[in-house]
């Protein structure tokens, strides 16, 4: 369970968000929407333990998560540009991250699934944009985490491996998890989320299902109720 309390948080005179208040008391996945400076990303890097909030709180499974770190290692996470040296090689990225954290962890299947392989002595820096976001999708879903955070999570990729990484995101609600995801693409939001909260200028304007949003706005499709929400 995840409760989230009155968070607020400014970047200078500018306010990100503004009291915002939910709770995510079911596994499944939550897909946080908005435009551009909504605060999405903000919110995820507060729960992530990355941005301090100014006033407000989050509890995670009832603890306060201000209080202690070590409720990170029940979230993996996915960034939207995940940045490592570019002359690490990928299977030196891999063992980086699993000494770090320090759990049981599978690649080798992710490794397969996604054809990386042939990949495994290259250096970062040499790899395409979906290449490496194959090796940031390995990862984040090598370890059994119950909480799973997704920002951007189909960028560069082409449609075989969108098609695996949808698959992937299902397999792993299957198991009562936990995943909030960030996109700009309606469609894979729409195919995916249990539930959506939007965010619009630091505030919540909607929490609720996908049909529910389209039925308030009296649309046929997600893409056209968020355009109706940002046009009123």
């Amino acid at each position: 369970m995840i409760q989230v309390k009155n968070i607020q948080k400014s970047f200078g005179k500018l306010r990100v968000l503004d009291r915002v208040s939910f709770d995510i008391t079911e596994s499944g996945i939550v897909s946080i929407l908005g435009p551009n400076g909504s605060g999405k990303t903000t919110f995820l890097k507060i729960l992530l333990g990355m941005v301090i909030a100014d006033k407000g709180f989050i509890l995670y499974q009832g603890q306060n998560i201000s209080h202690s770190h070590r409720y990170r290692n029940k979230i993996s996470y996915l960034p939207q540009i995940a940045r490592f040296p570019d002359n690490l090689k990928v299977k030196e990225v891999i063992s980086m991250i699993l000494d770090i954290r320090n759990e049981p962890a599978n690649p080798e299947s992710l490794i397969e699934l996604f054809g990386l392989a042939k990949y495994m002595d290259q250096k970062l820096g040499n790899l395409s944009g979906g290449t490496r976001q194959k090796v940031n999708i390995v990862l984040t879903f090598m370890f059994d985490s119950p909480v799973i955070v997704l920002d951007e999570p189909t960028a560069g990729l082409d449609p075989v491996s969108l098609i695996k990484l949808k698959a992937l995101i299902k397999r792993e609600k299957s198991k009562g998890k936990i995943i909030l995801i960030t996109s700009h693409i309606m469609s894979l939001v729409e195919e995916l989320s249990d539930e959506v909260v939007f965010l619009l200028e630091g505030n919540i304007c909607f929490k609720g299902t996908v049909e529910k949003l389209k039925a308030k706005t009296n649309t046929e499709d997600l893409e056209h109720a968020i355009a109706k929400i940002l046009e009123s």
